[in-house]
């Protein structure tokens, strides 16, 4: 069983084509989702994983996910990920 893609800056499925974010030559990047990441560059450049964090656990609260279950999954997945793993080591 294959373990399905997610993006790594938000930890989104990467499901099908349309879930990829885009390089700067407009093909497919295998990593980034859409949100994250469009025409070779990250949708929000320089933010800080404690800002992407704050960022992730609005966007659950409006889908009305509790915030302390939104916070406690993002700050376990998030340093794991490509994206933030470089910047703390």
């Amino acid at each position: 069983m294959n373990t399905p893609k997610i993006c790594q800056s938000c930890s989104m499925p990467l499901r099908i084509d349309a879930d990829h974010g885009t390089n700067a030559d407009r093909s497919k990047n295998e990593e980034y989702c859409q949100f994250c990441f469009q025409n070779g560059k990250f949708t929000d450049e320089g933010i800080t994983m404690a800002g992407k964090i704050d960022k992730m656990v609005g966007k659950a609260k409006e889908m009305n996910i509790p915030e302390a279950a939104a916070r406690g999954m993002a700050e376990s997945v998030l340093p794991h990920l490509k994206r933030w793993a470089k910047k703390s080591a």
